[in-house]
């Protein structure tokens, strides 16, 4: 059995991915469960994403089309020095809406390589709306 990263190696456009799926708040009530696994084609949170809104209708509630729709600038306080490498902002139209986040394996989407995140088998995105924020 070839792995993963042999299968990618080959270009194998149906190189599949398995992650756990964890959702919260309006988005658990939606799906009607908290936790699951789930396959898609590829390998990215975005091609993660446009697979999972196919299946569940829960992109309105999580990704904002336009900046006004994204969220809110100003919300944390902003430090001088701030640990990790990564703080830039999602472009439009990949942003989270208000309240609401896509985290991996724990970390906010934005602060690793945005929807360019690449996924792993045993990844967990975990999906969150609404989300608050707690100084």
């Amino acid at each position: 059995m070839q792995t993963k990263a042999e299968i990618q190696a080959e270009g194998d456009p149906s190189a599949e991915t398995t992650v756990t799926v964890r959702c919260t708040g309006h988005v658990r009530t939606h799906i009607g469960v908290g936790r699951l696994e789930y396959t898609f084609e590829g390998e990215t949170l975005r091609e993660f994403l446009a697979a999972f809104f196919e299946d569940h209708d829960v992109k309105e509630m999580l990704i904002a089309e336009t900046e006004e729709e994204a969220m809110t600038e100003g919300w944390a306080p902003e430090f001088g020095e701030l640990p990790g490498e990564n703080y830039a902002k999602n472009p439009e139209g990949e942003q989270s809406r208000r309240f609401a986040r896509v985290l991996v394996n724990g970390i906010f989407n934005e602060h690793i390589d945005g929807l360019d995140t690449t996924l792993d088998n045993e990844d967990r995105v975990t999906l969150i709306y609404p989300f608050i924020y707690c100084c």
